[in-house]
C-alpha cells in the first residue's frame, strides 16, 4: 500500500474481531479535522482504472453494471490483477439479500419491507446480466474466461458494490476503495467522513489501468489472514513508518485532486472504534444494501401500501365510492410516497402515520353530504382566477382554506382510528402465523455467527412489528399521544437501482 500512495495515521489500530471482521480503533485521542487516511484514486478499482476499461466503454456498461464487470474481470486475472491482494481480502460475496436463495427470501423476509423489493431486484439483476454481460463472452476483444462471468459471479460482484463501493467523482464514478472500506458503519455515529475532490481529467483523457502494479493493499490481506494479535502486531510494525506526522495536521485544501481522504468530523476518544456512516438508514435499507441490522434502530419505518388501503376500502365501500374519494384526495394536491405504480404511506418509528394517510382516511369516511360539499368547494375553487384571503394556492390550483386547516384532533375521529387499527392488522398479517413474541423467542435462540441471515431478518421483522403495535397505541389513544409525539422522521422506502 505504501508504494501505491496509501497513507494512514499511526493513531489508528486495525483489529480483527472474530465473527465481526476488521474494525478501526483510535490508539490515542483524535481531533476534529484530522486527516486519518489518504487513498490515491488511481489505486482504486473503477471502470477507468480496470484493465477491462476498453470492453466496458465499447459495450456502454455504465455505473454499477460497469463496475461489476470490472470486478469480475480483475478476479479472472488472478495474480496478474493489480488488485489481486485486495480481492483476496474481500469476501467472495456479501451476505445481502440479493444473493440469498429465493426460498430464503420468501421464508425469511415474508411480510417485511424487503420481500417484494428483493424479489424484483433479483429479477432485474438477472436481466442485466443476460442482456449486457452474457453477449460479451463471445464478442469482447479480449478472450474472457466464462466461469468468471456467470450469473453467480455477477450477483457476487453486485453484492460487493452494494455494501462496499464509494462514489469517487464524476470521472471515476463509483469504485472500490481499499482502506476506506475498513471503517464500519454505525447509524447516527459518524466519526470520519469520506471526502473526494473532482478529478482534473477531461472527458476524453486517457487513464492506463495497467499503471497499477501487483501488490496493492497487501497489508490489508494480512488483516484477514492473521489472528487478531498477529494482525495488530503486523499493522503496528508498518504503520509507524507508513506516513509522516504531517498527515493528521494536513488541511483539506482541495489542491490534490488525485487523493481521497478520510477526515474526522468530531473528536474521537482513545480506545474507541472509529466509525464511518452510510447515512441515517432504517434496518430495511441496512439489510438490503449492507447485509446487517441494528437493534432499536430509531430510523426504522413501516410502509402501508396504497393497495392495502384500497383493499380496506373495498371491504367497506363500493369501488365507485373509493375511486371518487381517492380522486378528490389527489385533486386537493395530496399524494403518497413512491410512484403511482407503487404508492405507500410511512409509519414512523414512533408509530405515527403519515398525515397524507390520515387525510385520505378522513375523506374516505366522510358522509355523503359532507363529501359532496367538499367536492363542490374544490371544483369551484379550482375555477377561481385568483387566490384571496380565504383560499390556498397549491400545485397550480386554488382551494378553500378550510380544506387545509383540519387539525389532528379532527382527523383522528373514532372511525379514522378504527381504520388505522384495521390497516395495522392487515399489514401485520403479511408476516404469517407466527406472533411477534414467537419472533422474539426465535431471535433469543439465534446465533449471529451461525445463522446470520435468520438473525438479521428477525431483527427487521421484530422492529417492524413493534412499530405496528405503536400504531395501534396511537390509534387507541390519539389525543394523549398526539400531544407528546415527536416529529416524524421522513425516510423513504429502499429504492431499487438498475445497473
Amino acid at each position: 500500500m505504501k508504494s501505491k500512495g496509501f497513507q494512514w495515521s499511526d493513531a489508528l489500530e486495525f483489529v480483527d474481531t472474530p465473527g465481526e471482521g476488521i474494525a478501526v480503533r483510535a490508539l490515542c485521542q483524535l481531533e476534529e479535522g484530522d486527516v486519518v487516511a489518504k487513498m490515491p484514486k488511481e489505486a482504486c478499482l473503477t471502470t477507468k482504472t480496470s484493465g477491462a476499461r476498453e470492453i466496458i466503454e465499447e459495450a456502454g456498461l455504465d455505473g454499477h453494471l460497469g463496475l461489476a464487470f470490472a470486478i469480475m474481470y480483475e478476479r479472472s486475472l488472478g495474480e496478474d490483477s493489480p488488485w489481486y491482494g485486495y480481492l483476496q481480502l474481500l469476501p467472495y460475496q456479501e451476505c445481502v439479500p440479493i444473493v440469498w436463495t429465493l426460498n430464503e427470501v420468501n421464508e425469511l423476509l415474508c411480510g417485511t419491507e424487503l420481500h417484494q423489493t428483493v424479489q424484483e431486484d433479483k429479477a432485474l439483476i438477472y436481466e442485466d446480466w443476460k442482456e449486457n454481460i452474457l453477449p460479451l463472452l463471445d464478442s469482447a476483444p479480449l478472450k474472457l474466461n466464462p466461469k468468471f462471468f456467470e450469473i453467480e459471479q455477477y450477483f457476487a460482484a453486485k453484492s460487493l458494490i452494494s455494501s462496499r463501493s464509494f462514489e469517487i467523482d464524476d470521472y471515476h464514478g463509483f469504485g472500490m476503495v481499499p482502506l476506506a472500506d475498513l471503517f464500519n458503519h454505525k447509524t447516527g455515529s459518524e466519526d470520519v467522513h469520506f471526502t473526494a475532490m473532482p478529478s482534473n481529467y477531461e472527458s476524453g483523457s486517457d487513464v492506463d489501468g495497467s499503471n497499477n502494479d501487483e501488490g496493492i493493499v497487501k497489508e490489508e490481506v494480512a488483516l484477514a489472514q492473521n489472528s487478531s494479535t498477529d494482525m495488530t502486531a503486523s499493522i503496528d510494525a508498518n504503520v509507524g513508518n507508513n506516513i509522516d506526522s504531517g498527515l493528521e495536521s494536513s488541511s483539506v485544501s482541495g489542491d490534490d485532486t488525485s487523493m481521497l481522504e478520510m477526515i474526522t468530523i468530531k473528536d474521537v476518544s482513545s480506545g474507541t472504534e472509529v466509525f464511518n456512516t452510510y447515512g441515517l438508514l432504517g434496518n430495511a435499507a441496512l439489510l438490503h444494501r449492507y447485509g446487517f441490522t441494528e437493534k432499536d434502530n430509531s430510523y426504522d419505518i413501516v410502509n402501508i401500501d396504497m393497495e392495502l388501503v384500497l383493499q380496506w376500502c373495498s371491504s367497506a365501500f363500493s369501488d365507485r365510492h373509493s375511486r371518487a374519494r381517492v380522486s378528490l384526495w389527489r385533486r386537493l394536491g395530496y399524494s403518497a410516497c413512491g410512484s403511482q405504480d407503487s404508492e405507500y404511506f410511512e409509519i414512523s418509528f414512533d408509530g405515527e402515520p403519515q398525515i397524507e394517510l390520515l387525510i385520505l382516511l378522513h375523506i374516505m369516511l366522510l358522509l355523503d353530504d359532507a363529501y359532496q360539499k367538499l367536492d363542490l368547494s374544490v371544483s369551484v375553487a379550482g375555477n377561481c382566477p385568483e387566490s384571496n384571503g380565504g383560499t390556498t394556492h397549491l400545485n397550480g390550483n386554488i382551494f378553500p382554506n378550510e380544506v387545509f386547516n383540519m387539525s389532528k384532533k379532527s382527523l383522528l375521529s373514532k372511525r379514522v382510528c378504527d381504520a388505522l387499527l384495521s390497516l395495522a392488522d392487515m399489514r401485520e398479517s403479511l408476516y404469517g402465523l407466527n406472533s411477534v413474541e414467537d419472533d422474539i423467542e426465535a431471535l433469543e435462540r439465534c446465533s449471529l455467527d451461525r445463522e446470520r441471515k435468520l438473525y438479521h431478518s428477525l431483527v427487521l421483522r421484530i422492529n417492524e412489528r413493534k412499530i405496528l403495535q405503536k400504531l395501534r397505541n396511537y390509534a387507541s389513544q390519539p389525543f394523549e399521544i398526539n400531544k407528546h409525539s415527536s416529529p416524524r422522521k421522513k425516510l423513504k422506502r429502499t429504492t431499487k437501482k438498475k445497473g
